[in-house]
């Protein structure tokens, strides 16, 4: 087998690992903190990577555009959870789909009056294009590499946010008992706010990183949101490391099969067979991996411990 190829197909696995990690990360914490199902983080991931892309078109600068794209998707968040989900966090899980799977509605309907309904391609400033020269003949794209390294700073600065920070502080105790910490004086209003807007902010730090790499479409978060879902599964819901390993798992699982299931089947059985069972094998191969961690570990590889 060949090496570089299989180097090559690691660090994209750790890409969508990473990426799939920003987007878990802030679905996590509103679920594990204010007990919402939000489907609509995926419409969040779409407007981030929407209003990136019309800013660095607007100012001609991609790191104007992405700070503009990251502060409009947390005031957009922070809109959302005031007007529309304010009101649901009383209300069953039921109700909680059906009013976020709505603001999917609105927001896929939203985007395509403001951009139209066809695909934006998003350029790549000279500055992050191009190849780095890594071990032997393994030459990797430079705007990958960044994101990579964007998704494990992010990481990083959410452990410490949360393990050794006074809103960290609050935000575990609101996962453990939030009537103790509303009893405490706290505004647990205030605090549901500030989690969803720095949870839209990372929904929306995963579009604009995701843009220039995917086509910025209508719709585009709610194949990806799929995968989160699974992410969150494996990892543990409400764990922010249980949706750091989980990421790290279901994008390497994804991307290694998809590469490489194919062409060891065919090796296997016939390369008709292989070929045609390969790809849809592939495609399972994560739903797979989660049914049999529900088997042996039905709270998840990393289950929340209210920290």
């Amino acid at each position: 087998m060949n090496l570089v190829l299989v180097a090559e197909q690691t660090l994209n696995g750790l890409q969508l690992g990473v990426m799939l990690f920003l987007l878990a990360a802030g679905l996590t914490l509103v679920f594990g903190i204010m007990n919402l199902v939000n489907l609509a983080h995926g419409a969040l991931y779409m407007v981030g990577a929407y209003l990136a892309a019309y800013f660095y078109q607007t100012t001609g600068s991609f790191a104007l555009g992405v700070l503009l794209g990251l502060a409009g998707t947390l005031v957009v968040g922070i809109v959302v959870e005031l007007v529309a989900l304010r009101t649901l966090y009383e209300r069953d899980h039921l109700d909680q789909v059906l009013a976020t799977f709505g603001l999917i509605l609105f927001f896929n309907e939203l985007i395509a009056i403001l951009w139209g309904r066809s695909a934006i391609y998003s350029t790549l400033p000279p500055y992050l294009t191009g190849h780095v020269e890594l071990i032997g003949s393994l030459r990797y794209p430079l705007y990958r590499l960044v994101i990579i390294g964007v998704g494990l700073a992010v990481a990083v600065l959410l452990w410490f946010v949360v393990s050794r920070t006074r809103l960290g502080m609050l935000i575990r105790a609101g996962a453990s008992n939030r009537a103790m910490v509303a009893a405490l004086g706290i505004n647990i209003r205030r605090l549901y706010t500030i989690v969803f807007g720095f949870g839209a902010a990372l929904a929306g730090l995963a579009g604009l990183l995701a843009g220039p790499i995917f086509s910025v479409q209508p719709g585009m978060g709610e194949l990806i949101l799929i995968q989160v879902f699974v992410v969150i599964v494996i990892g543990g819901i409400g764990s922010i490391r249980g949706a750091f390993a989980g990421a790290l798992i279901v994008g390497m699982v994804d991307t290694l099969g998809r590469a490489f299931l194919k062409p060891a089947l065919s090796a296997i059985i016939s390369p008709a067979a292989g070929d045609a069972a390969g790809p849809a094998l592939a495609s399972m191969l994560i739903y797979l991996l989660m049914a049999a961690v529900l088997a042996f570990r039905p709270e998840g590889l990393f289950p929340s411990r209210g920290s």
